[in-house]
């Protein structure tokens, strides 16, 4: 039998967070947000990205400077809180069962740098029913763009959804992510944090319970960054379903018709459709053995949170 002194309580401290942050560590590494998503550090209680409805263009520079006044979206992205705890039996620690719980611990990371990955894949999953910066759903078929630069005159509607029932796949989303801004924000306001209450004569918890309890505190959002940098679709994924999403983000233009250069480079897919892009661009050649088009037009991402 142990004995609690405070040299074991810190030792089973240091123990508890080296196995949170190998596994935090090892996840972090894995995830697709990072690649998908602008990480936005956050230094209050929420961001506001007035700015996202337009970006100044290089001009021949003729004269006085000509400033661009950003269009004043107040799209806003509050930071949420999240936890999770783990509670340890004191008499555990007393009878040497330490190792039990050193999974948990480790799982409680994995959790922690999960986390991104799942809020992201959320937001695409909701993006058809939650509104962007222009007021309008991230995925919709409506998106208003002005005949002049400074948003005023005719309003076009633009799509960047297929709403397609097809085969009832599940969403797979063509995105543009060589830009400083990707389609997606992730906001943080802190780190994922492992503390502990461990004090057996100062916790009441502790003193409660007879449980010692260790967990993670994160506090961070999501949302949306620029529409025009992704298209998402209900259809079966094809080499006409890809083609028709990647002319029309190509096309996409700014108000008063300034072309965006927007270049789709990632295809987004769920397990269900990984076989279906695996084979429309990862094969070289076709069922006919004709030479495939779309082989590396797009990386492929497979993400289990996408469903």
């Amino acid at each position: 039998m142990a004995i609690l002194t405070p040299g074991l309580i810190t030792n089973l401290n240091t123990v508890y967070r080296r196995d949170f942050q190998t596994a935090y560590n090892a996840a972090r590494e894995a995830s697709f947000f990072n690649r998908v998503a602008t990480l936005v550090p956050s230094g209050s209680t929420s961001n506001t990205y007035g700015w996202l409805g337009d970006a100044p263009q290089l001009r021949e520079w003729i004269g006085s400077r000509v400033v661009k006044d950003m269009k004043a979206s107040g799209y806003q992205i509050t930071n949420k809180l999240y936890e999770a705890t783990v509670g340890v039996p004191r008499t555990a620690i007393e009878d040497d069962s330490l190792g039990v719980y050193s999974p948990l611990m480790a799982s409680m990371g994995q959790s922690a740098a999960d986390h991104p990955d799942r809020m992201i894949a959320e937001i695409i999953m909701t993006g058809a029913t939650t509104l962007c910066y222009d007021g309008q759903n991230f995925f919709d078929t409506d998106h208003p763009v002005a005949a002049n630069h400074d948003g005023t005159g005719a309003v076009t509607a633009v799509s960047n959804y297929d709403n397609d029932a097809g085969s009832g796949d599940p969403l797979w989303v063509l995105l543009d992510t060589t830009k400083p801004l990707r389609p997606f924000i992730f906001q943080e306001r802190t780190r994922p944090e492992f503390v502990q209450k461990t004090n057996a004569a100062t916790s009441d918890e502790v003193f409660k319970t007879d449980n010692f309890e260790w967990g993670t505190r994160y506090r961070c959002n999501g949302g949306y960054g620029f529409w025009q940098m992704a298209y998402g679709s209900r259809a079966d994924l094809t080499a006409a379903s890809f083609e028709a999403a990647r002319t029309k983000m190509r096309k996409f233009t700014a108000d008063g018709g300034r072309p965006l250069g927007i270049r789709p480079n990632i295809c987004l897919v769920s397990p269900d459709n990984e076989s279906a892009a695996n084979r429309l661009f990862k094969t070289m050649v076709d069922a006919n053995g004709a030479s495939n088009p779309h082989y590396n037009a797009c990386e492929v991402i497979v993400t289990s949170w996408l469903q």
